[in-house]
């Protein structure tokens, strides 16, 4: 922490922007083989649905048929979930909500994507043409899940996973049970955040890598967020019987009641919000989603 450390944690920029050199070979890699491909498969984080949706991809894939998948739901809030389904749905797309580390959901994927091609095999079986693999591309940003979920397409662990952005590198094709081919792409982001709430969501749930950010300056804006949508569930976790005022009183709080304190009788920060972090994203601080139907400008 510096000096002041209450100027520190209450500076109202964090200034994400990230879009690394892989980032534009990933979309260069989805443009030259999106015309290989039948459906496009969007994956999002069911906590941050909006947050998680490049909005390149609704460009890049344009003209071809798309599955959308909310993934993590099993630590959103359900009644969120739903909406954010009839969300989809009313714009004509069909949202699965699933779980690609346990693989609740995920054989409702294959029959989805075989119906949103049918009609087009169905005529190339008209025309006389040999049946093949149905190609499938998935697509969503870094840490949303894409490894997990191929893994059990596959029934297998065909693709390196991890907790950390950017862990999928390069292109792979892999096969699927039920005649269905997959082309794995990279996460990708766009270059610059327009709207810093999607920033600070992608950086939440750590689709932006926290070796990049000021994590303590980050947690606290979590905490302010939790505090508006969620304060049940701060209280809850930590066992506080109210919060504070501001962002940094209830940190302040939360770290009293967790003993994180330094041997100066100081506050540790740093220990406090990768705790606040880490429990978000576990889940431990209970079923959370950041964002509604209704939040989208």
């Amino acid at each position: 922490m510096r000096d002041n450390e209450y100027d520190y944690l209450t500076d109202d920029n964090l200034n994400i922007n990230w879009y690394p050199g892989h980032m534009k070979k990933t979309k260069d890699l989805m443009k030259a083989n999106l015309k290989l491909v039948d459906v496009v498969v969007e994956l999002l984080d069911s906590r941050i649905p909006y947050s998680s949706k490049n909005p390149d991809i609704d460009v890049l894939t344009a003209g071809k048929p798309r599955v959308v998948l909310l993934n993590k739901s099993d630590i959103s809030d359900r009644s969120k979930l739903n909406k954010w389904i009839n969300y989809y749905k009313e714009q004509g797309i069909k949202a699965i909500p699933i779980d690609a580390m346990k693989g609740t959901g995920v054989n409702k994927i294959i029959d989805e994507c075989k119906n949103a091609v049918k009609d087009k095999m169905d005529s190339l079986k008209e025309k006389g043409r040999k049946e093949r693999a149905i190609r499938i591309m998935i697509v969503g940003v870094p840490n949303v899940g894409k490894s997990s979920l191929i893994n059990k397409l596959t029934g297998r662990r065909s693709t390196q996973t991890g907790d950390r952005p950017g862990v999928t590198k390069g292109k792979q094709w892999v096969k699927l049970r039920g005649n269905l081919e997959l082309l794995d792409t990279p996460g990708i982001l766009w270059p610059k955040f327009e709207d810093q709430e999607v920033a600070l969501n992608l950086a939440f749930t750590r689709a932006i890598k926290d070796e990049i950010l000021d994590i303590e300056t980050l947690a606290l804006r979590l905490i302010e967020k939790l505090m508006i949508i969620e304060p049940e569930k701060i209280k809850a976790r930590y066992k506080l019987e109210t919060l504070g005022e501001s962002g940094i009183e209830t940190m302040d709080m939360i770290a009293k009641k967790r003993g994180f304190i330094t041997g100066r009788k100081e506050i540790d920060y740093t220990r406090t919000a990768t705790t606040v972090l880490n429990e978000f994203r576990t889940g431990k601080l209970g079923n959370i989603t950041l964002e509604v139907p209704e939040d989208i400008k």
